[in-house]
């Protein structure tokens, strides 16, 4: 019972907290994530509990979220120490979410197997029809255009490249989305970003015959 109630606890904490999102990182993203981290960890024989945990609470320090990433993790934080968890599980979940997320593709491999559940379940949301949708709706709230010819594609970005350079959305399929089947840790996620991934490329190759006119 702790943990459902603890589970029920971080739901409405993220509904609270994103549930004005317009970028593509609102409340049903989080679910999304956890009903596939959760699937993973299944499959995968990972702790359930651990990897839907982290999954509802993965976006909360975003710094795209946060007016800082401090701030962020302040409010990831407060959140944990009002919520009777213990040290391991905390410092477990804490690692996942701070060492998850994509920054430009030079990260470290994420250590633990619900770690890697999760970081899966979250790539895979960003790709396939779903990934098409949210990269739109994320290039209209931050003002970027669609797609931009002369707009150079950025390549072994650091971090902070990776956030404040300039891009579009259709760019971002090729800075990132692309590259994330090759990225995924489980056989499981490897299976479903196939479809997905093949989903990206057909409406790339219509979406550039269009925009030149040939279709």
């Amino acid at each position: 019972m702790e943990r459902t109630w603890i589970l029920q606890e971080a739901e409405a904490f993220v509904r609270q907290e994103l549930g004005g999102d317009s970028s593509g990182h609102d409340v049903w993203h989080i679910e999304r994530v956890r009903r596939m981290a959760e699937r993973i960890a299944r499959v995968e024989g990972a702790d359930v509990f651990v990897c839907s945990l982290a999954a509802l609470l993965h976006d909360i320090p975003d710094e795209k979220l946060n007016e800082s990433p401090e701030a962020g993790m302040k409010k990831l934080t407060n959140w944990l120490d009002a919520h009777d968890l213990d040290a391991d599980t905390r410092a477990h979940l804490l690692e996942i979410i701070t060492t998850m997320s994509f920054k430009g593709g030079n990260r470290p491999p994420v250590r633990t197997l619900e770690g890697r559940i999760v970081q899966d379940a979250d790539r895979l949301d960003a790709i396939g029809a779903l990934g098409i949708a949210r990269t739109f709706a994320y290039s209209g709230a931050k003002g970027q255009l669609s797609h931009d010819p002369t707009l150079p594609l950025r390549t072994d970005m650091t971090a902070d490249e990776y956030r404040k350079g300039k891009s579009t959305a259709v760019n971002h399929f090729y800075e990132k989305l692309l590259l994330l089947k090759a990225l995924m840790n489980t056989d499981a996620a490897k299976q479903i970003a196939e479809e997905r991934h093949r989903y990206m490329e057909e409406f790339l190759e219509r979406f550039h015959a269009e925009w030149e006119g040939q279709m």
